[in-house]
């Protein structure tokens, strides 16, 4: 009888370890579907925002290449198919440059030393989590 037990324990463990992985791909299937099915790229804005001040705003589904000046430095910002990066900065760490391509409302990339924010504003932004004061 002990083998038998041992049997069906088993196949209860593989039942739950299937059920498991499944929810598991239908929860990151669910995820990208999201993401993917937001706002195309015709409905984003790329805002350029240095020490706190928008500077300048361009469309993420319009291609073309920046050079953003600052007291502190230089910033080149590429946007191209549907995504916007830093490809160069004068910065130390270049830290703004490793972040890669943006290319979803909320997104966004900072350059700390020359005090600059990029992101990606839209209707896809994604819903507040919660309200502080």
């Amino acid at each position: 009888m002990g083998e038998r037990q041992g049997t069906k324990r088993r196949k209860n463990d593989l039942i739950l370890l299937t059920v498991v992985v499944l929810a598991g791909l239908a929860l990151t299937a669910a995820y990208y579907a999201s993401r993917m099915g937001g706002a195309d790229a015709a409905e984003l804005t790329v805002v350029v925002r240095q020490d706190g001040e928008v500077t300048a705003t361009y469309p993420l589904a319009q291609d073309g290449s920046y050079t953003i000046v600052s007291e502190d430095g230089v910033n080149d910002l590429v946007i191209e198919d549907g995504a916007a990066w830093i490809e160069d900065a004068d910065c130390p760490d270049q830290l703004c440059v490793k972040q890669g391509k943006i290319r979803y409302a909320g997104d966004s990339l900072i350059c700390l030393p020359h005090s600059l924010v990029v992101e990606i504003t839209g209707s896809d932004e994604l819903a507040l989590d919660g309200v502080t004061k």
